[in-house]
């Protein structure tokens, strides 16, 4: 199956990369994209491609910060007609349920939960594609558009307490301490944003429940027949809970509002299996793991879910045919000695 996003996820490419001085055509024709598509914001194209096409177009110019910069020029507009509902919502905390209820309209290979815990709340994210590769660029778009979209609603009662991401550090930080307003870490077990609970909770000064039915109405008129099955919808669930150690079928059911039977029933139906679903997402984080040379095996075995680091060496073996310190071995991976 093939991972749709809207082409409104390249939003201020043009921009960012005019003043890079790249050329546009031909990275897009390399990605497998028309420049059409850049004029029409509501097209489905693979998200693979996008994920792609902003990775090489980092490389190409040599700048590390490309889909922050994009994110940097989005406005709330630019969530489309789900704009139109997430303006009129009591709180933060509704806010962001319309995005999770929505997010099929925005991009399908787009994950999101909420962890609340005690006086604090995470918003993690990751984007899950057909294809597993770096994703660096898109990953920092994702989260500073969230970032983003929590400051216009909340103005000044927006407090964050640090966002994280998985991947290393570059060797600037420049913008990203100018986008984000908070401590910024590197390294993280997941890609996402800390905040004070009550930041969720803050009230709205724009909102308005009547106009939010009608803007509902339209957005459930717009949501039509499903591009993906609910093996994607676990999948994804699975890429956010795993490295939590709370990817069970009991846990990952719940998220998707059903049983453990009815799941299972339901995955069957789609020629799938949880634990077949399980080892994909291992097979995916494993190798954007290991190139990571800020975690050691012993992080990466408890964020596979694994109990015994003899374990992990099995699996590894057993899908890729080598252990994983002779896979790093061989790419020239050193973990870092004070990780």
């Amino acid at each position: 199956m093939t991972v749709l996003a809207r082409s409104a996820a390249l939003t201020n490419y043009l921009e960012v990369t005019r003043h890079l001085r790249l050329n546009v055509n031909a990275l897009l024709a390399q990605a497998g994209l028309s420049p059409a598509i850049l004029n029409d914001p509501k097209q489905r194209i693979p998200a693979s491609s996008v994920v792609s096409l902003l990775e090489h177009s980092a490389q190409m110019s040599g700048c590390q910060t490309l889909g922050l910069r994009m994110a940097e020029l989005r406005q709330l507009s630019d969530f489309g007609e789900v704009s139109l509902l997430l303006n009129l919502q009591n709180s933060l905390r509704d806010a962001l349920k319309v995005i999770v209820q929505y997010r099929h309209l925005l991009n399908d290979s787009l994950a999101i939960f909420i962890e609340e815990s005690g006086k604090t709340v995470i918003i993690r994210e990751e984007l899950i594609t057909e294809v597993a590769a770096g994703n660096r660029q898109s990953i920092e778009l994702a989260i500073a558009v969230m970032y983003r979209f929590c400051a216009a609603l909340l103005g000044a009662h927006w407090h964050p307490i640090n966002v994280c991401f998985t991947h290393e550090a570059p060797e600037d930080l420049t913008v990203h301490r100018r986008i984000f307003g908070c401590k910024v870490e590197f390294g993280c077990e997941f890609n996402g944003i800390i905040c004070p609970a009550t930041d969720l909770d803050t009230a709205n000064p724009l909102a308005n429940e009547a106009m939010a039915r009608h803007a509902q109405r339209y957005l459930d008129s717009l949501q039509g027949k499903s591009n993906h099955s609910l093996a994607f919808d676990v999948r994804k669930s699975i890429y956010l809970l795993l490295p939590m150690g709370r990817a069970t079928i009991e846990q990952i059911a719940q998220s998707q509002g059903m049983n453990v039977r009815t799941l299972q029933r339901r995955l069957e139906e789609d020629g799938a299996s949880f634990s077949e679903l399980i080892n994909i997402v291992r097979r995916d984080l494993v190798i954007r793991y290991l190139e990571n040379p800020g975690y050691s095996l012993g992080r990466i075995t408890d964020m596979l879910g694994y109990s015994m680091p003899s374990s992990f060496t099995r699996w590894f073996i057993s899908q890729f045919g080598q252990p994983p310190a002779v896979w790093r071995s061989e790419r020239m991976i050193a973990p870092r000695k004070d990780h």
